[in-house]
């Protein structure tokens, strides 16, 4: 590797555009790609069952919550599911970036997920199992960041925001718990 002029860790410019002439098909998956990326789109084909399942959980949440004052858990639980869709199109987009194909086949979607579905059949019980579920994903996602290191650090930060927002809903559902926990 040459340097450049502007300093010790950069390569040279016309190395640079050398490169990225080289295997061009690949888009942005550039030499200096460092992770697997067949496994990084696995994992990633697994996170993106897991914010699918999500999405079908909350929605199914959202339509029965019921109870005089079920308002503000259905709300939330709406709130969720579209954020939860926002991460599974995160997850697909990337995917294909890394030259994927993102895995929407409903056959399996269960066993590919880590989240698990369960629909609860009262308020609590889906506050309660959303919790879990968003708990699984925290923790999930945490090692996904963790193996990626600075192998793929695009991945990584998506990952982080993921995470960030997984941690929150976590939160809402432990307020709601406290909330609704003892009305059964």
């Amino acid at each position: 590797m040459s340097h450049s002029p502007e300093g010790p860790f950069l390569t040279d410019v016309r190395e640079l555009r050398q490169r990225a002439r080289k295997h061009i098909e690949n888009g942005a998956v550039v030499e200096a790609y460092r992770a697997d990326r067949a496994a990084v789109v696995k994992l990633l084909n697994v996170a993106l069952a897991t914010e699918i399942v999500c999405v079908l959980r909350y929605k199914r949440h959202y339509y029965m919550a019921s109870g005089l004052d079920a308002g503000a858990a259905a709300d939330e639980f709406l709130v969720h599911a579209n954020e939860e869709q926002g991460h599974a199109d995160e997850l697909a987009l990337r995917i294909t970036q890394l030259n994927g194909e993102p895995d929407f086949n409903p056959d399996g979607l269960l066993s590919r997920s880590h989240s698990e579905y369960v629909e609860g059949t009262s308020l609590t019980e889906m506050i309660r199992e959303d919790l879990v579920a968003e708990r699984v994903a925290i923790e999930s996602y945490g090692e996904i960041i963790r193996y990626l290191g600075d192998n793929d650090p695009t991945t990584r930060r998506m990952l982080e925001g993921i995470l960030a927002k997984e941690e929150e809903h976590a939160d809402d559902m432990a307020d709601l718990l406290a909330r609704y926990g003892s009305k059964k």
